[in-house]
């Protein structure tokens, strides 16, 4: 209804600069890098127990590896960067808590995260009316920023909400349009979590497909809390589908693709970000040969702009690897950091009493070479980086497949 789309593929990945040397020491997250030095606190809120904690743990670490860098390089002049992560289990009422928690520290002067956009609905109002900044690495559901008529008439939140992670507007439609075009699929059967994030893919895809000339079998929607999926598996191989859309994250994804397969269709299941883990594929199984998933950016592996984060979270020794959100969790602290900078150099090296409010207003311009290419914002507070990347599973691990943006 909106837009004629097209993918212009980009010919070369984002090769930005990145303001990172080597990986602070082991302690450089310590209290206080000179006497008298300010201590400035970076929330994060994300899953670190539950389903979904490989990549909560990705994010809490990411942004961690981003305070030691700005310790090390002493990026702000007599500013500490410390970290306080905070565990919401994917949940919206403990979000919510946990930012009341976050805010009431007055230390903390910007949050990174949270993973999840029904956790995020739950938070924004609380850190807004704190004018408490908030980046988050991962929400995708574009009403978080664009109002829930955003399909018609965008218009902005909160204006303490922004996102280094492109938007499911964007992300369902890529991947309609990688598997009409480049797949060759016709026919989809369309399955969603009910949440907020996997429903709003699902239906930005369906969309698109339909668009382009796709026909949808059947649609479903499962209990998150579920585990069979044997009736729906029966429906999809009943329905002729050659491909089937998934709307959720892989606690789920993997063993309904299991299922499916084994219920006789052997079809690719094709998801979002929120199914671009290892945790996916231990889950399918064998089975899971061919999957599909997108998820925002390049490849950070492939980036050359994110060599030295790789390099520097191997050295860091984290025990938990970067996950999908790695990248986009360290730019969201830098991003943090950047805007802390501004505030200080504009206010004779020290931080104002009113320092929240002006790191929330000092975000808008923020601007720089990060991991995962260009990072500023757009006038809704969404990442100006429209890549996206499909990646299928091949021998046993995603195998990035085609880079593109999407443009509509």
């Amino acid at each position: 209804m909106r837009q004629r789309s097209l993918i212009a593929i980009t010919a070369a990945l984002s090769a930005g600069a990145l303001t990172l040397t080597a990986c602070g020491s082991r302690d450089s997250d310590d209290k206080g890098s000179d006497s008298g030095g300010t201590t400035v606190t970076i929330g994060i809120d994300a899953p670190l127990t539950g389903d979904l904690s490989a990549l909560g743990l990705g994010i809490k670490n990411s942004v961690d590896l981003a305070a030691k860098t700005a310790n090390k390089q002493k990026y702000v002049d007599g500013v500490t960067f410390k970290i306080e992560a905070l565990d919401d289990q994917a949940q919206p009422s403990s979000g919510q808590q946990n930012a009341t928690k976050l805010v009431a520290d007055k230390s903390v002067l910007g949050v990174v995260g949270p993973l999840n956009s029904s956790v995020a609905e739950s938070m924004q109002k609380v850190f807004d009316d704190a004018k408490l900044v908030e980046v988050s690495p991962a929400n995708t559901n574009p009403a978080l920023t664009q109002g829930t008529d955003w399909a018609n008439s965008k218009k902005r939140v909160y204006n303490s909400y922004f996102r280094t992670a492109t938007t499911d507007a964007i992300q369902g439609p890529f991947a309609a349009q990688y598997l009409i075009n480049d797949a060759k699929k016709k026919k989809v059967f369309v399955i969603d979590d009910k949440k907020t994030y996997g429903a709003g893919l699902a239906g930005t895809f369906t969309e698109e497909f339909k668009k382009l000339g796709g026909t949808v079998a059947g649609t479903e929607h499962i209990n998150p809390d579920s585990k069979d999926f044997s009736a729906i598996a029966t429906k999809v191989k009943n329905s002729g589908a050659d491909v089937v859309y998934y709307g959720g994250e892989y606690p789920q994804a993997g063993p309904l693709s299991k299922q499916i397969k084994a219920a006789g269709a052997k079809i690719p299941v094709v998801g979002g970000d929120g199914i671009y883990s290892a945790d996916f594929i231990k889950l399918a199984g064998a089975t899971a040969t061919g999957d599909l998933a997108t998820s925002v950016g390049a490849p950070v592996e492939e980036l050359a702009s994110a060599k030295e984060f790789v390099a520097n979270y191997k050295t860091e020794g984290y025990k938990e690897a970067y996950e999908a959100y790695g990248g986009y969790s360290y730019d969201s602290a830098w991003a943090i950091i950047e805007a802390v900078k501004k505030v200080v150099d504009d206010n004779d090296g020290k931080l104002p009493d009113d320092a929240r409010a002006k790191v929330t207003a000092a975000m808008q311009n923020v601007s720089f070479d990060g991991v995962t290419g260009k990072v500023s914002f757009d006038e809704f507070g969404d990442a100006t980086n429209k890549q996206l990347t499909v990646y299928a599973v091949e021998n046993g691990a995603w195998k990035p497949v085609k880079s593109g943006t999407y443009s509509g």
